[in-house]
């Protein structure tokens, strides 16, 4: 057993809905105690917790690291994610975006063709617009399943292309003069399925990577260019 990722996923199972005590934490582990203690150091000392006094407590961000340190201690990917709010795992996805500088934008509902739509996370670098799609839990999934997850998100990309400019999407993007438009789907968990019909599906630990290679292979994927601003606004 790898106590250290014991109590790891002690914290985040008991930190899930704010402090706990070391006392609980002690007792759902249930290994010596003074082991314990000592790797509640540790991961203080590695920023990953907070201590003060008798309690423990973890921030969004912390927990993010956190799950991330017991998956590369061997934990079951499934079983952490279930411990994850549905905000930490999109503030998760930010930060990657962050890391390899795309701006990004949650939550973005806009209107077009008579209906409202929105998209979770959307991260841009000029050219680029990822449109991400969170799935908490793509493992086991079938085809016809992701097939739809897919289409879905394709729809909605190409709705948001579409409806350029459009007074309602205050972002960045919205004044560029080209902007390809890239539907992607993201989970937590790994997918068997990394590409649907040249949409890419990927892990939220894989995120960085992807976003990393993405302007080597961006042109094999699916995207929708836009002109967003054109020569003849422009009096040329």
């Amino acid at each position: 057993m790898n106590i250290e990722r014991e109590v790891i996923i002690s914290i985040l199972k008991l930190t899930k809905d704010g402090l706990v005590s070391k006392e609980v934490v002690k007792n759902n582990v249930r290994l010596p105690s003074q082991n314990i203690e000592n790797l509640l150091k540790k991961l203080q000392n590695d920023g990953l917790i907070y201590v003060r006094k008798n309690i423990v407590e973890a921030d969004s961000l912390q927990r993010l690291k956190l799950a991330v340190k017991a998956i590369t201690l061997g934990a079951d990917i499934e079983n952490v994610s279930s411990f994850l709010q549905w905000k930490e795992f999109e503030s998760m996805a930010a930060v990657a975006f962050e890391q390899n500088d795309y701006a990004i934008a949650r939550n973005l509902r806009f209107k077009h063709a008579g209906q409202r739509w929105e998209i979770d996370i959307l991260g841009f670098k000029k050219p680029i617009v990822i449109c991400m799609d969170c799935k908490h839990w793509l493992r086991g999934i079938s085809p016809s399943l992701i097939k739809k997850i897919v289409e879905d998100q394709v729809k909605r990309t190409s709705a948001l292309a579409e409806s350029l400019p459009n007074p309602t999407v205050k972002v960045e993007f919205a004044s560029w003069n080209l902007a390809l438009f890239i539907p992607a789907v993201l989970s937590f968990v790994t997918s068997r399925f990394r590409f649907y019909d040249n949409v890419p599906v990927v892990s939220v630990l894989q995120l960085q990577d992807f976003l990393s290679q993405l302007p080597a292979y961006v042109d094999s994927l699916k995207y929708f260019p836009k002109y967003l601003t054109s020569k003849l606004n422009k009096g040329s």
